[in-house]
């Protein structure tokens, strides 16, 4: 099976780097330490320390295996390859929302560092897929679970 290619900006690469290596270096210890004094305290079968400590050690090399995977697979989005021409991944995209006249801004990122809160939205979701390859000036229909949405797109930067 072919991994699938992960789009990510400078920021986004170096943001996940910087938590694989809190992960690896702090968090496990954390985590080898809490297993350490659960086992302290004697029987296994019925000590919930160590359960507890034991799931948190599995989710966390759970996510070391997830952020190795995708760093491996990643696509690094260069500043200078962003065109401000047609909408791209690494765009930075102001629509204006048609039916209520008001203007919403968002990055075009890849689906790991989607942030819907600081405006950073995946090129997999409904509106980032729509807008995908578009120019200023465009109108786009999205179908999103509300119904469907236009949008206007004012303009395009990096």
């Amino acid at each position: 099976m072919t991994e699938k290619e992960v789009f990510l900006t400078v920021e986004g690469l170096k943001k996940l780097e910087d938590e694989l290596d809190e992960l690896k270096t702090v968090r496990r210890k954390e985590v080898a330490e809490r297993i350490k004094q659960a086992l302290a305290f004697g029987d296994i079968s019925e000590n919930s320390e160590y359960d507890e400590a034991k799931n948190e050690q599995a989710q966390l090399e759970e996510r070391i295996v997830k952020l190795e995977n995708m760093l491996r697979n990643a696509k690094i989005i260069d500043d200078e390859d962003i065109s401000t021409d047609r909408v791209s991944i690494g765009s930075r995209v102001c629509v204006k929302d048609l039916e209520y006249d008001e203007e919403i801004e968002y990055t075009i990122v890849g689906s790991a560092e989607a942030d819907p809160y600081e405006g950073k939205i995946s090129n997999e979701s409904p509106v980032g897929n729509a807008i995908l390859g578009r120019k200023k000036g465009d109108i786009v229909e999205v179908q999103v679970p509300d119904g469907k949405i236009k949008y206007e797109i004012l303009s395009i930067a990096r």
